[in-house]
């Protein structure tokens, strides 16, 4: 049994394989660390591995290897069965290439582009030498609407809609909603649009807390997989076991 934990922005999840077939999987919030604990300490892993794009992951890799686990904390330096050309791979957030890498296991020999729909909207592509290139990054749809909040006198904080699809608001909550979801969907698919032309027989693959309010707005043809992120850091941890 492998854990894997992936520790975002906004919230801890962790999943326990069975070889490649994830058989469990929980989420929590970054402040319930004695939740966190507990729950560590109650499992039997034969190895694990922790990802952490925020500054208190150490916390986990401690009480995993407290309770004599074998723990691959992943870094830019840990092994990877593809190649990454990204400039500055110190500076590449962990969560970026492990969905890379679990798309590809789906579709081998392709180019691969994953977007990850979460606290930001991130792209990243593969190649069909399995070389990783980079990709670009752009806010969130909480992101956006959170800024309009903070850096405007009147405008309200409100929550996403995903049943609000429409090109015009008629109020305020209604002109916030379709500027951020219209543009944030128009965004992606543009996206899309220029890796297809430009790559041909890309795959493109949807995962992320967003997955489901833009895999309804998107025209292109792709695979939506809510798990990318923590299959991809399994199967990194099975290739350095």
């Amino acid at each position: 049994m492998n854990l894997v934990a992936d520790v975002g922005n906004t919230r801890v999840k962790i999943a326990l394989f069975e070889g490649d077939v994830l058989k469990y999987h929980y989420f929590f919030s970054l402040e319930e660390t004695d939740a966190i604990s507990a729950f560590i300490k109650v499992q039997t892993p034969n190895r694990a591995i922790v990802s952490s794009v925020v500054n208190n992951g150490g916390e986990i890799i401690n009480g995993l290897k407290s309770a004599g686990f074998s723990v691959v904390e992943y870094t830019s330096k840990t092994m990877i069965p593809v190649k990454n050309l990204y400039k500055t791979p110190d500076t590449l957030g962990n969560d970026r290439i492990p969905p890379v890498i679990a798309a590809q296991k789906q579709q081998p020999g392709s180019a691969i582009l994953v977007i990850d729909a979460g606290t930001c909207i991130k792209y990243n592509f593969l190649n069909k030498q399995a070389e990783y290139l980079g990709g670009a990054i752009s806010p969130g749809l909480n992101m956006r609407f959170k800024a309009l909040h903070t850096f405007t006198s009147r405008l309200p904080l409100i929550e996403p809609d995903a049943a609000f699809n429409r090109l015009i608001g008629t109020d305020s909550r209604e002109s916030i909603l379709a500027g951020v979801q219209t543009a944030a969907a128009a965004e992606v698919n543009a996206m899309i649009d220029q890796y297809v032309q430009q790559f041909p027989g890309v795959n493109v693959f949807l995962t992320g807390g967003d997955m489901a309010f833009f895999e309804k707005r998107i025209k292109n043809p792709i695979f939506a997989d809510p798990n990318l992120v923590l299959k991809g850091l399994n199967i990194i941890l099975n290739y350095n076991a």
